[in-house]
């Protein structure tokens, strides 16, 4: 056999054997999607038959009922509704401009490098260590629990979800726009609002979203904190109704009313960040 010939059989058997290495990783691969996606369509599947079947116009209307009774989840709403909303009017104003600070003036400094690793602790931290710790700096010298103290348990995690998600933007947006600025006389503060922070803003708002659906679930934080409240109230001095302390309580109860209306929490819960995901990227792509 000649050398050519040689040469042409080796790349053959590479061949084949890149495309039964490519075959089988694509086969994984889909099958890891598929297999996540089974589960995922099965929540789904479960949370609408169930959720459905718990909703009713007394859900919208009435307070949380005592066990064996009618009612709905009017304070429990209304008080998920004010917390997630003031955690993130609060933490995501701090999460952008620290994000911003760690992307555009942070690169190298200590103070980048110390603010990039307690942020990491905070995004990897159990909520449960947040709520306590609010439990003690707050509830606690208060000796009330409070929507208050809900609020900043919130905000505690939605600012590191959003500082990484600002900075990682931040970060991908191409140097020559900035360099290109700058040659133009623009100041950096201007760069940062007008070029830098538009071209990323997609990124950011992503990242707002994400923080936003993780603490409208979060039940750990609200418990030491916000606690519960079987009526209707807006005062944050007081203890607090939230949809995630009412399902965690309703679903462990052995009450069908009160179990019905967890699963009704939980639709309202995977409804209304869905809805939320889909407005602002409907809005984002109009602008």
């Amino acid at each position: 056999m000649s050398t050519s010939a040689t040469l042409q059989a080796t790349r053959l058997k590479k061949h084949a054997a890149r495309k039964r290495i490519n075959a089988i990783a694509l086969t994984l691969s889909l099958g890891a999607m598929a297999f996540g996606l089974v589960w995922l369509i099965w929540i789904l599947i479960e949370t609408v038959r169930l959720g459905m079947d718990g909703l009713a116009i007394a859900t919208f209307t009435q307070m949380t009922p005592p066990p064996m009774d009618a009612g709905g989840l009017a304070n429990a709403i209304m008080g998920s509704f004010i917390m997630v909303g003031l955690a993130t009017l609060i933490g995501t104003p701090v999460g952008v401009m620290a994000g911003i600070y760690l992307a555009e003036y942070g690169q190298k400094g200590w103070l980048g490098s110390v603010t990039r690793f307690i942020n990491d602790i905070l995004l990897s931290a159990p909520s449960i260590v947040v709520g306590l710790f609010i439990y003690s700096v707050v509830v606690a010298r208060m000796k009330s629990f409070s929507g208050f103290a809900g609020v900043l348990a919130l905000a505690l995690i939605v600012v590191p979800v959003v500082i990484r998600t600002t900075e990682n933007m931040l970060v991908l947006v191409p140097a020559a726009l900035r360099e290109a600025a700058y040659a133009l006389g623009t100041p950096k503060w201007r760069v940062i609002g007008t070029i830098t922070l538009r071209s990323a803003r997609a990124g950011v708002i992503t990242g707002i979203l994400l923080a936003v659906a993780r603490i409208s679930g979060e039940t750990a934080p609200l418990l030491f904190t916000a606690l519960s409240n079987q009526f209707w109230t807006t005062d944050l001095s007081q203890p607090m109704a939230s949809l995630p302390v009412t399902i965690f309580k309703f679903a462990m109860s052995p009450y069908e009313n009160w179990q019905k209306l967890a699963w009704a929490g939980v639709f309202l819960i995977t409804v209304g960040v869905l809805a939320l995901n889909v407005i602002a990227r409907t809005m984002f792509r109009q602008r």
